[in-house]
């Protein structure tokens, strides 16, 4: 098998796999912080804050990601073009470039599904722990940053995992709109060496070592917190 290719490409695949990795990073980042908000959200007794938390979860695991990343890019991406004010500002360098709305498509997806899974997680936490938490005179706001939700977190750890798996997977949808991640290096690749499979398999091995760290971590993580309760 033909494998020169690898070393005449290596500085595309390696930019690459820096896309996805700042991809995976900035979505999980900002995602998890906006599926803490969704969290809080549909579990507020106010429905002015109640319900558009429930309108987004809907919409957005409601569509597929693809529509949503097509709906960015070329609607949006279209839209703003037609601006002359826009096209003018700081911001066109961003708003042109298919990266970023990828990054936002993924952020909304994270916040989407890991908001319900946050949800489910907060109301698993023993109503036991919480009272004793405010018989220390810790006030809600208090209990909620200071235990609840790190308790929530802990018992989430192993589908946060699997969440993170699927983030990942679902960055090589940044190839559709032009943005050269990991896979789209690879078509690149494919496309000036007629390399059908080689490439492919050489991302599917990529993929699948990324997925093994990922999940190593977070098992790490696991076995830290209950180490760290057995003691």
């Amino acid at each position: 098998m033909n494998t020169h290719w690898i070393v005449e490409y290596s500085g595309q695949l390696l930019d690459g796999l820096g896309t996805t990795l700042t991809l995976l990073a900035l979505s999980a980042v900002l995602g998890f912080a906006l599926a803490v908000l969704v969290a809080l959200g549909r579990m507020s007794r106010n429905p002015l804050v109640a319900a558009p938390s429930i309108a987004f979860t809907s919409v957005i695991r409601g569509t597929p990601l693809l529509v949503q990343i097509y709906i960015f890019y070329y609607g949006l991406g279209s839209l703003f073009a037609q601006f002359p004010l826009i096209r003018g500002s700081v911001l066109w360098p961003y708003l042109r470039d298919g990266y970023w709305y990828i990054a936002v498509a993924l952020i909304l997806s994270v916040g989407a599904y890991v908001g319900e899974v946050v949800r489910g997680g907060l109301r698993a936490v023993p109503r036991g722990e919480l009272e004793a938490a405010a018989a220390f005179g810790m006030t809600r706001r208090q209990v909620l940053w200071r235990v609840r939700l790190p308790r929530a977190i802990r018992l989430l750890l192993p589908t946060l995992a699997g969440e993170s798996v699927l983030l990942l997977k679902s960055t090589a949808l940044a190839s559709t709109v032009a943005v050269v991640d990991l896979l789209g290096a690879a078509n690149v690749v494919r496309a000036q060496t007629y390399q059908v499979y080689q490439p492919l398999l050489l991302v599917a091995g990529i993929y699948i070592c990324l997925t093994f760290i990922i999940e190593s971590g977070f098992s790490l993580a696991e076995r830290r917190t209950m180490f760290r309760r057995a003691t």
